[in-house]
């Protein structure tokens, strides 16, 4: 029972500490992560035809729970998922008896740098890849070994990761290295196990083949998003202890503290001691196809700062299609952290083990609650989130005005300042992605273009090129062929009064200005997504087939039990 319950516990105050400020009302805007009330489902959201799919399917899958459920819901919902999975995954997967193993690695992967500062960039959907690889990589082991239900239990988790297309790739990555091998149907399992993962990432490679930009970024993107050091001893360190994000305001601040490089490599070394254990408790050769990958990510997460891998990168992602995933490779961590975590827990084990029999059973004791507690000791500011970073505000009523007036006469939006990430004094000032092509029920142009510093890091959408042109030259707006222009309230480039020219005032309130174009004339119906509605739905025939999949299972169990004898009930 104690087993059972403490890991949950652990999980359970973990997620409170972390997240304690969103007993709040409202919604926590930062960077990349915005919920709104109520996000429409169209045809734009399921297949963007002008930009790349970096929230496909995210943006439909939120888009169909908010039909069910508030966004605040959702938002707070999804968060406790991440924090809550990844501390009991890691617990779960760790091979101990032990409970206080069981810690060690819990907080050693839900209390991680990493964890931190991808949480404060807003990238909510790969953090839900991050807390589900724990169980993918568990659930890949029990299919190795037959246990009943385990594939299903992977393509669970598979499909939870795919929900952006850095966690599909992860995840089609780890099952491709843990499932082949030499056990009994081994075949087909890792082939059906394969396909059903490549046909949960469809969504994002149909859209991305289909998209008008070619699939192909600005190499300029390289050195923006290459890891970044976060105290003295340089950006490859900081990775190893799973930092090294390229946006320096995500960091928390107790990562540019001197001590944080010995505390990595403590780690580090307790990890090494701990790899014979893990060799030995799990299945022959897995503990070696986990550090491969763990290895693999590491190194791709270093190559914009590894000598050479700059320029090969920029050659990747100027000419390979899709290449630009991993231009921004610390994201692609999360094996190395896992492996890590696990690795560090069963070195603090055997570490203890020795001590214990050399000392005294309290020694080791203590080693265990010390390896347990330096990653909250090193990282602090984590805690309640990320001491204020993180806390929810309301959205002015000017939205909502805007929204409704929007939905009554639907037509595509031109939203101004015309920069992706905008600043708002109700939000106190945090940076966030525009949240109007999510809150409005329409289309929603917004420019592409990502600043990093004084670096611009050009965008794939043709149309946005064109619109800045426009407002560059100073000329009027009405010719874009937008019904609606957006004019908000928030930090960035003033709007040149000569582009308004020829719009008609629809809504004027203290946040939002709003404009009707009297020439738009409404474009061509389109005829849907296509072949990226297919993938969808294959996609979605996988989840649900999982999903009956277990129902039938826990059907068939309950059937059994009621016909069972009384010996066997109680388990006799």
């Amino acid at each position: 029972m104690r087993e059972r319950l403490v890991p949950h516990g652990v999980a359970a105050a973990v997620t409170a500490v972390v997240l304690a400020p969103l007993a709040l009302p409202g919604y926590v805007l930062r960077y990349d992560m915005v919920f709104v009330p109520r996000q429409a489902l169209s045809w734009d959201v399921i297949a963007p035809a002008s930009a790349l799919p970096r929230a496909v399917p995210q943006d439909a899958v939120v888009a169909l729970l908010t039909q069910l459920v508030p966004g605040w819901l959702l938002q707070r919902l999804v968060l406790v998922a991440i924090l809550w999975l990844a501390a009991l995954g890691a617990a779960r997967l760790v091979p101990t008896d032990r409970t206080a193993v069981r810690v060690v690695a819990a907080l050693g992967y839900a209390w991680t740098p990493y964890l931190a500062e991808r949480l404060l960039i807003g990238q909510w959907g790969l953090l839900l890849a991050y807390a589900m690889l724990p169980w993918l990589v568990a659930a890949a082991l029990d299919v190795r070994a037959g246990r009943s239900g385990a594939l299903p239990r992977l393509l669970l988790a598979a499909a939870v990761a795919a929900i952006t297309p850095t966690g599909g790739v992860l995840a089609l990555a780890t099952v491709a290295v843990l499932l082949p091998g030499r056990y009994p149907g081994a075949g087909r399992r890792a082939g059906t196990a394969l396909a059903a993962t490549v046909l949960l990432n469809a969504p994002w490679l149909v859209a991305g083949v289909g998209s008008a930009t070619g699939g192909r970024s600005d190499p300029a993107g390289v050195a923006a998003f290459a890891a970044r050091a976060e105290n003295w001893a340089g950006p490859l360190v900081a990775l190893a202890g799973t930092g090294g994000i390229w946006n320096g305001l995500t960091v928390p601040v107790s990562r540019q503290s001197g001590v944080v490089p010995l505390a990595t490599a403590l780690l580090l070394l307790l990890a090494g001691y701990g790899v014979p254990l893990l060799r030995r408790r799990w299945p022959a050769g897995v503990a070696g196809r986990l550090g491969l990958l763990a290895v693999g990510s590491w190194l791709l997460a270093a190559l914009g700062v590894l000598p050479g891998g700059a320029a090969l990168l920029g050659r990747l992602v100027d000419t390979v299609p899709g290449a630009g995933l991993i231009r921004d490779g610390q994201k692609l961590l999360v094996p190395y952290a896992l492996a890590l975590a696990v690795a560090v827990a069963l070195g603090a084990e055997r570490l203890a083990e020795r001590l214990a029999g050399r000392f005294d059973a309290t020694i080791g004791r203590v080693v265990l609650v010390g390896a347990a507690l330096l990653p909250v000791a090193v990282l602090p500011d984590l805690a309640f989130g990320a001491i204020g970073r993180l806390r929810p505000v309301d959205y002015p009523a000017d939205w909502a005005a805007v929204a409704r007036q929007v939905a009554d006469r639907p037509g595509e939006v031109l939203s101004l300042p015309f920069q992706e990430y905008q600043r708002y004094a109700w939000n106190r000032g945090q940076v966030v992605i525009d949240p109007a092509p999510r809150y409005l029920s329409t289309p929603v142009l917004i420019d592409d273009t990502l600043r990093v510093g004084d670096l611009a890091v050009g965008g794939e959408d043709p149309r946005a090129a064109r619109v800045r042109a426009l407002l560059a030259a100073g000329r009027p707006l009405a010719g874009t062929g937008v019904r609606w222009v957006l004019v908000q309230r928030a930090s960035g480039p003033p709007v040149p009064a000569s582009s308004l020219v020829g719009l008609r005032l629809a809504h004027g309130g203290p946040e939002l200005t709003l404009y009707e174009n009297p020439d738009w004339t409404a474009p061509a119906r389109t005829n849907g997504p296509g072949p990226v509605g297919l993938a969808h739905l294959l996609a979605g025939t996988v989840v649900l087939t999982i999903g009956f999949s277990g129902a039938a299972r826990g059907l068939r169990r309950v059937v059994a039990s009621r016909h069972a004898s009384p010996a066997e009930g109680e388990g006799g």
